[in-house]
């Protein structure tokens, strides 16, 4: 059992591993009798005029196709294959989802209108401290396009739609993205960051790791904290009982107390992305949760 001494007891307690890491030779040509190299040079120049001919016919039409040469069975001519019509493929535009894969009507439902940015933490199962975490960014005309998935932890008992502090759960729902901070200082971050050495965790985690390093990157997620103030800002809205602290930040390796954690180089990847003005959130959750 990890102790911990810390003044955020939801926040997640991780460290952050910094990431990143016989001889073959040709033969020459036997020499040929006069009659037979002549008849050779004869259908090489064929071929090429046959080809290029060929290429200039494909080329007109839009699209550049090899020749194919075949020999008749009987003349011993060189003939070339038609080109096949290419079938129509569909623009990149058309390959990406409307919708964010994996997310439920109802789940969906709670995104605002507005946000083009969408952190999915997507939990392996109800009761599992192991997620993936991809970024969504939507398009100019209204798809989603996917950034890279990373592993990542929950709380130590999973996933619950009713937080209370001290339960060791993380909140399932959709949550804005407005504040950041860290120990460290601003590796570039577009959201408002807060650099202070009140950022330590302290002690060790579930599994006995260190946690010195949780803190070095987080980002503030909006449930039950006042959006705007620094990720220190104690103050809860739904009141103590319902917890509060809970951020993304660095993983160690481990279950955190209720926050979602990924490694020291992705946080600084999330910082340098999320944009205000394009109103980041989480959705987080178990998948099952996540897909109704």
């Amino acid at each position: 059992m990890r102790t911990m001494t810390s003044a955020f007891p939801d926040a997640p307690h991780e460290r952050g591993d910094d990431e990143d890491r016989g001889r073959n030779r040709h033969r020459g040509p036997r020499r040929a009798p006069r009659r037979r190299m002549m008849l050779a040079t004869a259908g090489a120049v064929g071929l090429v005029v046959a080809g290029a001919g060929y290429l200039v016919v494909a080329r007109h039409n839009g699209t550049a196709v090899a020749a194919d040469g075949q020999r008749g069975p009987a003349s011993g001519r060189l003939s070339a294959t038609a080109p096949a019509t290419p079938s129509a493929t569909p623009s990149p535009a058309d390959a990406l989802p409307t919708g964010i894969p994996g997310l439920g009507p109802r789940t969906r439902g709670r995104i605002p209108a507005t946000t083009r940015q969408v952190l999915v933490a997507s939990g392996k199962a109800k009761n599992s401290a192991d997620t993936l975490v991809t970024l969504w960014s939507r398009t100019d005309d209204g798809h989603w396009k996917a950034g890279a998935t990373w592993p990542a932890h929950n709380a130590l008992h999973g996933w619950t739609s009713s937080h209370h502090a001290g339960d060791l759960h993380s909140p399932i729902g959709v949550f804005t993205l407005h504040d950041a901070g860290g120990f460290d200082a601003d590796p570039g971050s577009a959201l408002p960051y807060h650099h202070s050495s009140k950022f330590q965790a302290g002690g060790v985690g579930f599994d006995g790791e260190t946690l010195d390093q949780a803190f070095d990157y987080v980002i503030a997620i909006d449930y039950n904290r006042v959006a705007g103030t620094s990720p220190l800002d104690g103050t809860q809205p739904l009141g103590p009982s319902r917890g509060g602290g809970i951020w993304v930040h660095v993983d160690h390796g481990g279950p955190t107390h209720g926050c979602v954690s990924v490694s020291a180089a992705h946080m600084v990847d999330l910082l340098r992305t999320l944009q205000p003005a394009d109103h980041p959130v989480i959705v987080m959750g178990d998948h099952t949760s996540l897909s109704a």
